[in-house]
């Protein structure tokens, strides 16, 4: 049980979830106090300190937003916490970065938020019987810690307890699939199979037969019955992958399932119940294929209940090192290398990677660098020689030497002194102000904080 004396105050114009916040963490021994708005917390922490500030988001006259950058200003020791009825993975995001130590969606359980609570107030050390939202089962691969990745695994756990259709987007290699999984993993279906169907990997005429089953001589060589993949999902989880590749004929046909939950198989007339639940993804903007009349207005939003979207890899740079020792790690044990590891170095120069194929392309490469490798310690020149078979243009995680007196400089070197200038010149207009130099350079902060560091300019500012 967390001490007595850590003190939270809830902030919440809901008096009824502000006092149920506020019983919740009594029961688990903390001391709760509630109010009304953001002004009446203020005017509450003028009076005493708290330990924890734990406040909704849409409130009228000051948000949870304001209240933040406010306590950030004033009294930037106490860590807040900030909830919403209405999260995203880009609101989330955002929370981190303004300085929030957490982001929880409504409706909340109370394990969540005791966890939640005794995290930021630093009284998680005891073993706790509820994982974190951002350890997911199922979700091995979706390793990191990034704000961007921590908020998109706290929509797939909220997900995850619903029986509501989810839609996830992302760029291809994002790892929709291993989000799908974790939501399956994650729900009371868990037992029950998970079965993937791929849009605009079959044709027309045999992606409904795929889909629903056919029943004997419903077409030549239908010598018997086949169920379907709704039929194979039943009682569990299925996930259309690549929905933006599905014609419109299709797209008919699925609405169909996924607005009355029944069907038929090919060349039957008996109507069947779809028991399960609808996952899909796609790498395609939706929205935009809706404004150009290549899909369906209705299914779009039938499929869009629950959107989560995976964030790229160059949004979550930070990430790129854990989860190329994670890669190695397995891939080693995989291939016969156990004992596989990468230097600091050869990190250092991954992470200043673009991996314009997100995961899955750090992943392939990974595994091309430990097969072909002739021993177990990695180091930057087996990265940078599996760069170079691969053809990829290289960013040095280091500041290059000036070259010898009467040596021309490579095309690489005269960038990177252009990119050191810019980045310079824009903290020294921001003051030493990263985030402002950030925004003057039109790159995210995390960008920013690693250019600094493969520029050798981490100490500027």
């Amino acid at each position: 049980m967390p001490e007595p004396q850590a003190s939270v105050l809830v902030v919440d114009d809901d008096v009824a979830v502000g006092s149920v916040l506020a019983a919740l963490l009594k029961q688990d021994g903390l001391e709760a106090t509630f109010v009304p708005s953001a002004q009446a917390a203020l005017a509450t922490l003028e009076k005493r300190p708290f330990d924890l500030v734990m406040s909704d988001v849409r409130m009228p006259g000051m948000d949870g937003f304001a209240l933040l950058a406010t306590l950030k200003r004033l009294m930037p020791e106490v860590p807040v916490v900030l909830l919403t009825a209405h999260g995203t993975v880009s609101m989330a995001v955002e929370a981190m970065k303004a300085g929030a130590i957490d982001f929880i969606l409504k409706p909340f359980a109370k394990d969540e938020v005791v966890y939640c609570a005794r995290k930021a107030l630093g009284l998680s050390k005891a073993p706790r019987e509820a994982p974190p939202a951002h350890e997911l089962p199922g979700s091995d691969g979706m390793v990191g810690r990034s704000p961007a990745l921590d908020a998109a695994k706290a929509l797939i756990a909220r997900a995850a307890q619903s029986q509501a259709t989810v839609l996830i987007l992302g760029e291809t290699g994002t790892g929709k699939e291993l989000a799908a999984r974790a939501i399956h993993a994650g729900s009371a279906r868990a037992k029950e199979p998970f079965v993937r169907l791929t849009g605009g990997a079959i044709p027309d005429a045999l992606f409904e037969s795929e889909l629903f089953g056919y029943e004997k001589g419903a077409f030549t060589g239908a010598v018997h019955r086949k169920p379907g993949r709704v039929e194979l999902a039943k009682g569990g989880t299925l996930f259309l992958d690549e929905v933006g590749e599905l014609s419109m004929a299709i797209q008919v046909k699925l609405l169909r399932l996924v607005q009355e939950r029944e069907f038929e198989r090919v060349g039957g007339t008996e109507t069947l119940e779809a028991d399960v639940r609808f996952v899909a993804a796609t790498h395609r903007g939706l929205e935009q294929m809706v404004k150009d009349g290549t899909f369906r207005e209705d299914l779009f939003y039938r499929l869009n209940v629950i959107p989560i979207v995976l964030p790229p890899l160059r949004e979550r740079a930070e990430d790129v090192e854990a989860l190329a020792s994670h890669f190695v790690r397995t891939l080693g044990k995989a291939n016969g290398r156990p004992n596989a590891t990468l230097s600091p170095e050869a990190l250092k120069l991954l992470a200043a990677q673009p991996w314009p194929g997100n995961v899955r392309q750090l992943q392939n490469f990974l595994e091309r660098l430990v097969v072909l490798s002739s021993a177990d310690a990695l180091g930057a020149a087996d990265v940078q020689r599996e760069l170079g078979r691969a053809g990829a243009p290289t960013t040095s995680a280091a500041p290059v030497a000036a070259p010898a007196s009467g040596t021309a400089a490579s095309l690489d070197d005269r960038r990177k002194d252009a990119e050191r200038v810019a980045v310079q010149q824009a903290l020294d207009q921001a003051r030493g102000n990263r985030a402002l130099a950030a925004r003057l350079l039109g790159v995210s902060r995390r960008t920013l904080y690693y250019k600094l560091e493969a520029l050798g300019l981490k100490d500027a500012g």
